[in-house]
């Protein structure tokens, strides 16, 4: 039976992590993620977990611990933000390449400089390229479900790799809302026992990590990286069926909001697609066919299923709360675009960077995307590709 709680999403996510409670948990405080392992810490002073709390001096150091407590055997977790993630850079690449699948909520703030605490998706773009399997949550009650998620799918024999939970600090952070929790039990049940197909502490068959890879044998190991990456999208798909069977939750790669007969749609991630969804049906009401596509699941890219799903729109806004610096677009966009490239012609795309440093998105803002869509599709021309919303020019 489901339990109704109100919890910001921090506190959720902690709570999920108490209900797992993994063998290790290894963290740094940094705003806006400090609270999940500040949560945690007092489980575990309580006793309510039987989980060592390692209390380290970086966010480097804490994804070192979480690398050593998984490759001896055990089930390790953390959480972090910002430059903690970006302290972690070259830790998160050990995690992959060994296939050690840690769980981590990545609690997306700007990157500095300048100094920002506020919400934005550099942090997590930026480790986009690491061998993480990526899963972003709208709210409070996706931070929680996708955690749960996340280890099952990591830990799965055919995937064994990394999970970023990526949600929007303070936004869903530390909004509190409504939200049904699983009873312990039943999230036990769900994620399971951690039983690694190797591990360090295995004395029957003793084996080493972190050895020396040369030009003979490192391109392969890339690659077998990539295809897992590639191949977990059937896990992810499995794992949310069986979650959907447990809480009556659905999950998908992504969510299609209104997307059937759309002629115009946004594409985006995290928050903000909460946003989007209230201009979505103001625009159905004045019968114009809007939709919206929520990326869920950022890495491994869903490509064939993006495709699928943006085909049979007329024109495209990608927007992203990040921006590559490169004067092409964001990342998403780029995924986004080189994914339609060939596959589906017709679909104009535009790009909009919004919302950098915690820069408030409000329905007006959304609006202006969608009448620039509107119009494209009324006149067939696009003014400009690559556009910034809601900032101050000159």
């Amino acid at each position: 039976m489901a339990i109704r709680d109100k919890l910001s999403g921090n506190e959720a996510v902690s709570i999920a992590m108490k209900q797992i409670n993994p063998d290790v948990v290894a963290a740094y405080p940094i705003t806006p993620s400090t609270e999940v392992p500040q949560y945690f810490s007092q489980y575990a002073a309580d006793g309510l977990v039987d989980t060592e709390f390692v209390a380290v001096e970086s966010e480097h150091s804490a994804m070192s611990a979480c690398i050593g407590a998984q490759a001896a055997g055990g089930r390790s977790m953390t959480a972090t933000s910002a430059q903690g993630l970006a302290l972690m850079w070259e830790m998160l690449y050990i995690a992959s390449s060994y296939r050690l699948p840690i769980t981590m909520a990545t609690i997306n703030r700007a990157l500095s400089g300048p100094i920002n605490i506020h919400c934005d998706h550099s942090d997590s773009m930026g480790a986009r390229d690491s061998g993480w399997i990526q899963i972003y949550s709208e709210n409070n009650q996706e931070a929680y479900d996708n955690f749960i998620q996340a280890v099952r799918i990591g830990e799965h024999p055919d995937v064994m790799l990394p999970v970023m939970d990526c949600f929007d600090g303070f936004i869903t952070s530390h909004k509190v809302e409504n939200i049904l929790l699983m009873e312990d039990e039943e999230v036990k049940k769900f994620v399971g026992k951690y039983n690694p197909p190797y591990h360090l502490m295995d004395k029957a068959n003793p084996m080493s990590m972190g050895p020396l890879s040369l030009p003979m044998y490192y391109f392969e190991s890339k690659r077998q990286q990539a295809e897992v990456m590639k191949n977990c999208i059937k896990v992810i798909e499995e794992v949310a069926a069986d979650f959907e069977k447990v809480t009556g939750r659905k999950y998908g790669l992504f969510e299609e909001y209104k997307m059937d007969d759309a002629e115009v749609a946004i594409v985006i991630i995290n928050s903000t697609a909460g946003t989007a969804k209230e201009v979505v049906d103001k625009l159905r009401s004045q019968g114009v066919k809007a939709g919206l596509l929520k990326i869920r699941v950022y890495r491994p890219f869903p490509v064939e299923q993006i495709v699928k799903a943006l085909s049979g729109c007329k024109a495209i806004a990608v927007m992203d709360r990040a921006d590559s610096m490169n004067g092409a677009g964001g990342p998403l966009f780029t995924d986004v675009t080189s994914a339609m490239y060939g596959r589906v012609e017709g679909v104009k795309a535009i790009n909009y960077i919004y919302g950098l440093g915690g820069r408030d998105v409000k329905v007006d803002d959304i609006e202006v995307v969608y009448n620039e869509l509107l119009e494209i599709v009324k006149t067939g021309k696009v003014k400009e590709v690559f556009n910034y919303l809601g900032v101050r020019e000159g």
